[in-house]
C-alpha cells in the first residue's frame, strides 16, 4: 500500500513525538527552561520530526496529514536550525500540547490501517 521506507519514517516520527512528550512529563514549560539537557533533546527530536517528513516520497501518504502540520514541522526545523536562541518558546509550548497529540493520533491510524 506505502512504500516501507516512508512507513518506517512515519513510524520514526511517531516515536519521537513519544519521546518529545515522555521529556515533558516535567510540564513542557519546565522542560523547555532546561536549557542544558531537555531543550536541546526537545529541539533535536522536533529537528528529526521535520527531516522525517522532508524525506518521505508517497504522495498518497503524506496526504493523510494534515498540510499546515507537515509544512509547521519544516518551519520549526527551520528555525532551530537557523535561530536557535531566537526561538518563540511559547510556540514550540503550543506544538508540544496542541499539535504533537494530533500528528501522534494521524499516525497511529495511519499505521492501524496498514
Amino acid at each position: 500500500m506505502y512504500n516501507s521506507d516512508d512507513l518506517d519514517r512515519v513510524r520514526l516520527i511517531s516515536k519521537k513525538i513519544v519521546y518529545i512528550l515522555e521529556i515533558c512529563e516535567i510540564g513542557i514549560v519546565k522542560a523547555l527552561e532546561d536549557e542544558k539537557t531537555t531543550r536541546p533533546a526537545i529541539m533535536m527530536h522536533l529537528t528529526s520530526i521535520a527531516e522525517q517528513f522532508s524525506k518521505i516520497k508517497d504522495i498518497k501518504l503524506l496526504s493523510n496529514f494534515d498540510n499546515e502540520d507537515v509544512k509547521g514541522a519544516i518551519n520549526t526545523r527551520n528555525f532551530i536550525a537557523h535561530d536557535y536562541e531566537g526561538i518563540n518558546l511559547p510556540i514550540i509550548e503550543f506544538i508540544i500540547r496542541d499539535r504533537l497529540p494530533l500528528l501522534k493520533n494521524e499516525i497511529d491510524t495511519i499505521i492501524s490501517k496498514i
